[in-house]
């Protein structure tokens, strides 16, 4: 049986599809798995194992539909589903099954806070995709798999104070209304009793430094210094993890770490909290604002002005 499994992005959302791809791999016998998604996101998932052969695209899948035709795959388990993936199902002609992203339900509580989403993480509905193939949830989380040429030796990276254990915040997010505010940022290094090192891109340089001058040998920047695999290995040596709603958040989970998330825009309720996270993990948000959730993504700045949904947040339990 060979099976093609479709996420182009991003990359908390391909981590969150690995326990799919574990399952189909274990339980269909002789399953061949083969991944499509997109190439800036390849190094996400190109280290698992039980991937077979990985696909990408830059952005139009009329670029790999040739040689997925070649592959002549018996199912395709659209976990994306937008116009290019319904564009590729109907080229490759193949038994599909399609992930449903609710986004009927998301309108209604972004716009009018009318709540229809189901109490479900988006794992299990990933998995509601592929039921009807006999494939199950087998309760072990999410995985995430790094080259050992992305292994972080952290006593030659890291200074002394960092060895007897440290922990990760995460600087930076894909919007605006996702990210820690720099006083926010401030704030949680003063609470946290552990050395801190500083995740994100280079687009997070500057706020990174400026915490990081802050606190001098307390907290190190190591924003845009490193790889994605390598910053996952700084997280899988780390104690702790303090972050915004991100994809260093589900590979986090994916270590079983002790995940501090801090919702701003978002909630949880999307169905994209950490799954299976440490058992001392904590959600951080302010309940209770009539203007959250703003948005299902984010904005570049807040709609009202006030950002709210960040600036009231008490961080003072993140310990």
């Amino acid at each position: 049986m060979k099976i093609l499994i479709v996420r182009f992005s991003s990359i908390g959302d391909i981590v969150l599809t690995t326990p799919v791809v574990r399952c189909i791999k274990q339980q269909l016998k002789n399953a061949e798995v083969h991944y499509l998604t997109k190439k800036k996101f390849a190094n996400v998932i190109d280290p698992n194992p039980y991937i077979d052969k990985l696909y990408t695209i830059n952005e139009d899948v009329s670029e790999i539909i040739p040689l997925l035709k070649k592959e002549n795959y018996d199912y395709i388990i659209d976990l994306h589903h937008n116009l290019r993936t319904l564009k590729l199902k109907r080229a490759l002609g193949k038994a599909s099954f399609s992930f449903d992203k609710l986004n009927w339900e998301k309108f209604l509580i972004v716009n009018f806070k009318i709540n229809k989403l189901p109490n479900k993480h988006i794992v299990d509905r990933y998995f509601e995709t592929v039921e009807s193939i006999g494939v199950k949830n087998d309760g072990k989380g999410l995985d995430y798999f790094i080259a050992e040429k992305d292994i972080v030796n952290i006593k030659q990276l890291l200074s002394p104070l960092f060895h007897a254990g440290y922990d990760v915040l995460v600087v930076g997010g894909s919007y605006y209304t996702k990210r820690i505010p720099l006083n926010k940022l401030v704030e949680i290094c003063k609470f946290n009793t552990r050395p801190l090192v500083l995740l994100g891109g280079t687009e997070d340089k500057e706020i990174a430094q400026r915490v990081a001058m802050a606190f001098k040998e307390k907290v190190m920047d190591l924003c845009g210094d490193l790889n994605l695999n390598q910053s996952a290995s700084i997280i899988y040596q780390s104690q702790k993890i303090i972050t915004s709603d991100t994809g260093l958040m589900h590979i986090a989970a994916a270590y079983k770490k002790n995940i501090i998330s801090v919702w701003g825009n978002t909630i949880p309720q999307f169905g994209m909290g950490p799954y299976m996270p440490g058992e001392n993990s904590k959600v951080l948000e302010v309940n209770g604002l009539s203007c959250r959730p703003c948005s299902k993504l984010g904005y570049g700045k807040c709609p009202k002005g006030h950002f709210k949904c960040m600036n009231d947040m008490d961080v003072s339990k993140i310990n």
